[in-house]
């Protein structure tokens, strides 16, 4: 029962992600945050290791197919907005967290594309061109490279946010819904990985606090 829930869950969301099926909603819109913590960021895990790719084609279901082209596709997209980080901004505490995404998602990238060339499956990318929920899209990388400081860091955490959050959903639901031991072992891991993103994440993209109160004035 399980199964089939998560099955059906990742079928509809790769047919409502797929083939430009609408804008995903833009997440920037935030409130606004605030300067960065003096507080730095706990040092974090390095990405989760799935097992290495074994199997043969015919034990990868199509499911598993479909999610692996699906996390190609968002890293292939979310990878340049991260290369953008160094020439923004020069706090070190968005760097890092820039950093620590940026290595797990080519490590993602490089474990997805590994999955799919063992599944036989085509090489390109049939999500190409396509704006998905999750994904940046060409105006807002535009927007990316007019902005620094606050400005950037704040249109970055919205990005971010949508690509981590949609990320782990999918992933999800592959975990639960897939055949391939390795792929669906790689699915949790990007649960685990991208949960702990978004937490560093709200850590320093808090909401502004409301103002204090005046104080009296003196009598």
């Amino acid at each position: 029962m399980r199964r089939s829930a998560a099955s059906t869950l990742l079928v509809a969301l790769l047919l409502v992600a797929g083939c430009g099926a609408g804008q995903p909603r833009d997440p920037t819109k935030t409130t606004a945050p605030t300067e960065p913590p003096a507080v730095d960021l706990a040092p974090t895990r390095p990405p989760t290791v799935a097992p290495a790719p074994t199997g043969t084609p015919g034990s990868f279901s199509p499911t598993d197919v479909a999610w692996l082209q699906l996390t190609v596709a968002m890293a292939e997209r979310l990878l340049p907005v991260l290369e953008l980080v160094p020439a923004r901004t020069t706090d070190p505490v968005w760097r890092r967290l820039a950093a620590q995404v940026e290595a797990t998602e080519r490590a993602d990238l490089d474990r997805a594309r590994r999955l799919l060339a063992v599944a036989g499956a085509p090489t390109t990318n049939p999500h190409e061109g396509h704006d998905m929920p999750g994904m940046v899209t060409a105006e807002q990388v535009t927007a990316l490279r007019a902005a620094t400081g606050s400005p950037f860091h704040r249109l970055l955490a919205g990005h971010l946010r949508a690509h981590l959050a949609q990320a782990a959903r999918i992933a999800d639901a592959e975990q639960h819904a897939g055949a391939h031991p390795a792929t669906t072992a790689m699915a949790g891991a990007v649960v685990r990985d991208g949960n702990a993103a978004l937490a560093r994440l709200d850590r320093l993209d808090r909401p502004t606090s409301a103002a204090p109160p005046a104080s009296a004035p003196a009598r």
